[in-house]
């Protein structure tokens, strides 16, 4: 869907990143021309849906673009969104929704870089519950990272589409990865909305099947009726006026690895990444790169928020019953770096960007 010829320079730029090691540490702030240090947690660092993350690392790109990035990972104890409002962290690898939620409870925080179109998960359902889609969640216990999450409002929405309130099913924080295959396989849950590499565990253990596919762009589309824009990476609208230069770098290292990913296979990216990120006693190296080209459609090339993605997100939200009256689609977003990142890389954006509307 998205195809472009990849210029010298950006050619150049991708081959270097690939002899380069993960980056080294530097000052906190850059001042007095030093290496700026961003902390980004991530809601997941080794699920598929946030590879780019540690991909950049990997790669090289954020030491290649001026900026020290430190990883983490959310843990039971705080989710990424709100490390990142507490300032423990200046980024975080999370879901464009949060934005429309947090701005609804008087918070700024801008998405300033989008990585996927889709949300990349599926409703994995055991293989008794009898689930095939949103109409079957009446009476189940549905399991989501935890309640507030992203995967939590995704499976108020499928009920929703079917006409469902929360009143009619149950919803319980289950994590991902072992903890989510544990609560599928224990009967704690009917269902768990997932992604992958969780995905192809369950699979494989044939304890569950997908019945809702978000894992897309076309999946998406189908249930959604568009684009739902969903993995990014967010900060305080504040720290992002005062650090605009270090925002832009870890941008332009984002960019490159998207396009990067768009010009290699799912093989070629499992390799780059750690060992312990693509094979485990769950799954294997081989499940890892079936997954990943099943669905690495939702990464978007060029880190450009997609025309009608805002609205169609803000419109789940409505639906979900999040209080949307006041909120202004246009400070929940930026195309600004992406632009940036891309006239950088010497690339034409193919993805038709958002307005301020949406």
């Amino acid at each position: 869907m998205f195809k472009r010829t990849l210029t010298g320079s950006l050619v150049g730029a991708l081959a270097l990143g690939l002899t380069l090691t993960a980056c080294s540490s530097g000052s906190t702030n850059g001042a007095g021309g030093g290496v700026p240090t961003v902390k980004i947690m991530v809601g997941g660092v080794d699920k598929q849906i946030y590879l780019p993350f540690q991909l950049a690392q990997q790669l090289g790109f954020y030491k290649q673009y001026g900026v020290n990035v430190v990883l983490s990972t959310e843990d039971a104890s705080i989710g990424a969104e709100d490390a990142m409002l507490s300032g423990q962290v200046d980024m975080a690898g999370a879901w464009y929704n949060h934005t429309i939620e947090l701005q609804a409870k008087g918070k700024s925080v801008e998405d300033i870089v989008q990585l996927s179109g889709a949300p990349g998960e599926r409703e994995m359902c055991g293989t008794k519950s009898g689930v095939h889609s949103g109409a079957d969640f009446a009476g189940k216990t549905l399991g989501v990272t935890d309640l507030g999450s992203g995967t939590d409002v995704l499976t108020q929405l499928v009920a929703a589409q079917s006409k469902l309130t929360t009143s009619q099913f149950s919803r319980i924080g289950v994590g991902a990865g072992a903890t989510a295959v544990a609560a599928l396989q224990n009967g704690k849950t009917a269902c768990v909305m997932t992604t992958q590499p969780t995905v192809t565990a369950i699979q494989k253990k044939g304890i569950g099947y997908s019945a809702v596919d978000l894992a897309t762009t076309d999946g998406a589309k189908a249930l959604l009726g568009g684009t739902w824009p969903s993995a990014t990476a967010l900060a305080k609208t504040a720290w992002v006026n005062s650090h605009k230069d270090t925002a832009q770098k870890v941008v332009t290292a984002l960019v490159a690895t998207m396009h990067w990913m768009d010009a290699h296979s799912a093989a070629d990216i499992a390799n780059a990444l750690p060992p312990s990120f693509v094979s485990n006693s769950s799954v294997s190296k081989d499940d890892y790169i079936a997954a990943l080209t099943q669905d690495k459609g939702q990464f978007l090339p060029d880190g450009i928020m997609p025309a009608g993605g805002p609205k169609n997100v803000l419109a789940t939200e409505k639906l979900v019953g999040t209080k949307t009256d006041a909120v202004n689609l246009g400070t929940t977003f930026t195309n600004e770096f992406a632009i940036n990142a891309n006239k950088t890389l010497g690339v034409t954006p193919t993805t038709t960007p958002a307005d301020a509307n949406g």
